[in-house]
């Protein structure tokens, strides 16, 4: 666990401007470059006995309870990485009438473990994370999650090369919904990245998303 947080709004993707609460967890298998929560995976750089702590599916859950929001966004980090200790709690939160989101970067296939209880707003990296597409690229986990049926995919844009990609990628994979959305940490950056990503939103059948939590509260964490 990196940290719980909210009630805050959902800044991303087509739940965005929703009130919600945040479960960060701790541990990532990517390193993107431009990762703007770090602190959740790089022990290089951040002390991991201060950034994560273990809590009970029965202290989280509890502190979710006690925040008055019906969306839960279970993030990271990769929470995937962990799914099996992750389903008891996504399972006791749909038990308690929460409607619950799981951030995944699409390298890690759960199975149908969280079908019933949760959607999985996957976000694949594409060439401008700096990670060779070995890595972050798993065509088969992607095909798992698209016939799902409860995934979307949203997809970062940091770079013109990215789109090209995208393009290839959903013809390969037939991935659907699509949402795109700028790279960036500060409003101004963000506002003008959006606006480069209207035309090959339109032209492709993309749904855009702006960053919300971004345009209101720069990189602030626990926001």
């Amino acid at each position: 666990m990196a940290e719980l947080f909210g009630p805050t709004l959902q800044g991303e993707g087509p739940s965005t401007g929703q009130r919600a609460v945040f479960v960060r967890l701790s541990g990532c298998n990517l390193d993107c470059r431009w990762c703007d929560t770090p602190y959740t995976w790089d022990w290089t750089r951040f002390d991991q006995a201060a950034e994560s702590r273990e809590m009970s599916v029965e202290a989280v859950s509890s502190w979710v309870l006690s925040h008055d929001a019906d969306l839960v966004v279970i993030t990271g980090g990769e929470p995937l990485i962990q799914h099996r200790r992750l389903l008891p709690l996504v399972m006791a939160l749909h038990t308690a009438g929460c409607r619950v989101e799981i951030e995944t970067n699409g390298t890690v296939d759960p199975g149908s473990a969280f079908t019933a209880y949760a959607r999985l707003n996957v976000s694949p990296k594409l060439a401008g994370s700096g990670i060779p597409a070995d890595r972050r690229i798993r065509p088969d986990v992607l095909r798992a999650l698209c016939d799902s049926g409860v995934a979307i995919f949203k997809f970062v844009i940091s770079e013109p090369s990215d789109i090209a990609e995208l393009v290839e990628l959903q013809r390969q994979l037939d991935l659907s919904p699509v949402w795109v959305m700028p790279q960036g940490t500060d409003h101004q950056t963000v506002l003008a990245g959006i606006g480069t990503l209207v035309g090959p939103a339109l032209q492709h059948g993309w749904n855009l998303s702006s960053r919300l939590h971004v345009s209101l509260w720069g990189d602030e964490r626990g926001r």
